[in-house]
């Protein structure tokens, strides 16, 4: 029998024609002839492009600097080609040519890399022959790549069609499972990429040894190093190894990187083989980093941070059990740390294994075997199923209801708590399984009332965040013999939930409190309190619905409060912040307040109070801590894809700013501050008809225009993995230094002068 394989293999890319080798390998191995079907399509490898601009000019002026070892790299990658790949003798120039063509393949293979990502082609289409469509012959599909998160709806039915032409199907990554199950209603497995077919011993066969001796740190970067600068440098200082960087990007990722441009496919083996530690942005540089079982780092683009399930990266260490390797989450693995590879390998070998086997039955035409749980998915002693480390909010609710107090909440690297579940004492009881809110679909509930509130007491609406909503809600509870928790700053900056009992003591609770809180143990202190007394409890909205999933109902005494939220920043942050401003002041922080309305509510302040009695304050948006919180710079992974962003509340009540009103809309009440009150329940309705309260209704379109964290979860910045790369490694001022400073003068005179509409222009150009 013999197989065409139509894949990339043309363009001198080290992937790509390292996929390509490995899938004619694996299919050879496997009892078939293999010939790569020579098709070109729109790859170009002159060392000296065509002018077309800026671009073009730099990348010629850098060929020109470097050309022998460009040459030479140029030489290797055809000798490699031409000495390792089976490939047709005749070159097809397009779909007819093919079509007409008498070809002398009994099966026709699609795979791997992106070939069926329709962005990458001139047309921005699908290229039919990626999916085989020019042959009658049985088509198989062995881990292509779709490239993107979704196809374009009107591609949707020539997708369809193409797909439908295949006996087996098989994709890469997670994404395309989704794809294909959404186009074609079919479960197919997502399967490793061909490079990771073969194994150490038969790449090693390929490789040429590095010519340096002696270990080296290797730096594979497609793409500018971002987060990985920073792990690139520590580990340069600490091992004292020579940086070596293999050709991706023009600029140098260290100063004294030995930059190696004339490396072909065997000598890119080479270089990872000898390799003593790996830096890289790339999924193949990740792939042989493994591959050559070397310690490594690897960094992901923004996009895959806040996605990881369209991930390459992230789907295949899943696999492999080593997504601590990836840089700038909290989970990220220190500088030191081991990688246990017999285990690693192990893995590898099951999913190569069951890869093969696919492979096997889709090349003679057996019926796919359904997918089994391995071993270890079944094991008696498999510790409790809780939400994932991008997904969990810290809520507590599985701490809090653990029976053997297994489960402790502990700072990762970023400065968030997480659940850690302590194996001896875990009685695998699913409790903790059972209370996860994350682990469960909320239900979607009537629109709440909307209104715009405020306090008919000016005292304490002046010393309240927005319209002092909130202390109108607690003093009634207290006035009935109940308790009040929220969040309050401790004498070091820590800010935690306490219990409240006086209205005398309800200032520290209220306003803004840009940091997450410690819950503790303020669950447990709820219900037991709630045998006896009415409760408010105030927090975030996946803390309310944390605490009414470890409850278990709704009880009758129970009122919360949940808040309309940008987004909880990292109490690591905060703390190394406070320490650092109180180093840089020479003196105690007493107090703080991140929205001080001295000036008004439309211009609040940052205002800290000190031991010594002085005070600063200053506009907090013209901050360094209030600038880096207004991008969003270090919330907590969930919040970027936050399933709270919705008129859906938890809460009886939701309060926020009444951000978005015009100016001739309650124009007497806008400097003092007003409150956004959504009544989500009957409960909630019951109490604020009895609230001495000011109040106008408005639709609740209004609520969404003002605070779009009503509708959708904020964007994940694209510097946040920079960011905690730096915070995880670096001295905090050096942390501060590079992400906290302001901008120039002139930018900040610009920022006040130029409207939205300008910047966004401005920034769509930048994006071009």
């Amino acid at each position: 029998m013999k197989t065409g394989l139509v894949t990339f293999y043309h363009i001198h890319h080290y992937g790509a024609l390292l996929q390509a080798y490995a899938t004619e390998r694996a299919v050879e191995s496997l009892g078939s002839e293999c010939e790569i079907i020579n098709y070109y399509v729109n790859q170009d490898n002159s060392l000296f492009r065509r002018p077309t601009g800026l671009g073009s000019a730099a990348h010629d002026a850098h060929t020109a600097l470097h050309y022998g070892p460009l040459k030479t790299r140029y030489e290797r990658f055809e000798r490699f080609a031409g000495e390792r790949l089976h490939i047709s003798e005749h070159r097809y120039e397009s779909f007819a040519e093919l079509q007409a063509a008498q070809l002398p393949y009994d099966l026709i293979l699609s795979g791997s890399d992106q070939i069926w990502n329709p962005k990458i082609f001139p047309n921005g289409r699908f290229d039919p022959v990626f999916f085989g469509a020019f042959s009658d012959q049985r088509k198989i599909a062995y881990a292509p790549s779709f490239g993107i998160p979704r196809i374009p709806e009107e591609m949707e039915e020539e997708l369809a069609g193409y797909l439908g032409q295949f006996s087996h199907l098989s994709v890469r990554e997670r994404q395309g499972q989704r794809i294909v199950r959404h186009i074609t209603g079919q479960d197919v497995p997502a399967v490793l990429d061909p490079t990771l077919l073969l194994d150490r011993r038969q790449w090693a066969e390929v490789a040429e040894p590095a010519p340096m001796q002696g270990g080296y740190i290797l730096c594979y970067c497609i793409s500018r190093p971002g987060a990985l600068a920073p792990y690139i440098h520590r580990l340069a200082e600490e091992t004292g190894l020579p940086v070596v960087q293999l050709c991706g990007i023009r600029q140098k990722v260290h100063p004294r990187a030995h930059c190696v441009l004339d490396a072909g496919p065997a000598e890119f083996l080479g270089w990872f083989q000898g390799a003593s530690v790996v830096c890289t942005n790339s999924f193949h540089g990740t792939v042989f980093s493994t591959q050559f079982q070397k310690p490594f780092f690897t960094a992901v683009a923004p996009a895959e941070l806040a996605e990881p399930e369209s991930s390459r990266t992230f789907s295949l260490l899943s696999t492999l059990g080593l997504t601590e390797r990836i840089i700038g989450k909290g989970d990220t693995a220190g500088l030191t740390d081991e990688i246990d590879y017999a285990a690693v390998e192990q893995r590898l070998e099951r999913a190569r294994q069951g890869s093969l086997d696919y492979l096997r039955g889709a090349l003679t035409g057996a019926p796919r075997e359904e997918e089994h749980p391995t071993q270890a998915e079944t094991a008696p002693d498999k510790l409790p199923e809780l939400a994932d480390h991008i997904h969990c909010t810290g809520c507590t609710a599985c701490a809090n209801s653990c029976p053997r107090d297994a489960i402790t909440m502990e700072r990762d690297r970023e400065g968030f708590a997480y659940p850690v579940v302590d194996p001896e004492r875990c009685v695998r009881c699913g409790r903790c399984t059972a209370v996860c809110p994350l682990l469960r679909t909320r239900e979607k509930a009537p629109l709440p009332a909307v209104f715009a509130a405020w306090n008919r007491d000016d005292a304490i609406r002046k010393d309240s965040t927005s319209g002092g909503v909130f202390t109108a809600l607690a003093d009634y509870i207290l006035e009935s013999g109940g308790v009040v928790f929220g969040a309050a700053f401790d004498g070091k900056q820590h800010l935690r939930h306490i219990a409240c009992f006086r209205k005398e003591d309800l200032w520290r609770l209220r306003g803004a409190k840009y940091v997450q809180s410690d819950l503790g143990e303020t669950f447990r202190t709820v219900k037991k309190t709630l045998e006896t007394r009415q409760v408010l409890f105030s927090g975030t909205p996946c803390q309310v619905d944390g605490l009414y999933r470890y409850l278990g109902c709704r009880p009758e005494n129970l009122t919360t409060c949940d808040l309309v939220c940008h987004g909880v920043p990292s109490p690591g942050v905060w703390e190394d912040m406070a320490r650092s401003i109180e180093a840089h002041k020479h003196k105690g922080l007493q107090a703080v307040r991140f929205r001080n309305k001295v000036t008004g509510w439309k211009d609040s302040h940052f205002t800290t109070v000190y031991d010594d009695g002085t005070v600063d304050s200053a506009p907090l948006f013209s901050t360094e801590y209030g600038r880096a919180f207004g991008r969003a710079l270090f919330l907590r992974p969930s919040c970027y894809r936050c399933p709270y962003t919705s008129m859906t509340r938890p809460g009886d009540f939701t309060l926020g700013d009444f951000w978005g009103l015009r100016p001739d809309e309650l124009p007497e009440q806008q400097e003092k501050g007003i409150s956004l009150l959504m009544v989500n329940t009957a409960h909630g309705s019951h109490l604020f008809d009895q609230l001495p309260l000011s109040r106008q209704a408005v639709p609740a379109e209004r609520a969404i225009a003002g605070n779009p964290r009503l509708a959708t979860p904020i964007a994940l910045p694209p510097d946040r993995a920079a960011f905690f790369a730096s915070y995880a490694l670096e001295p905090f001022e050096e942390v501060r230094r590079k992400f906290f400073h302001l901008p120039a003068l002139p930018v900040r005179a610009a920022g006040r002068l130029l409207s939205p509409e300008a910047k966004e222009k401005i920034k769509r150009h930048l994006r071009k």
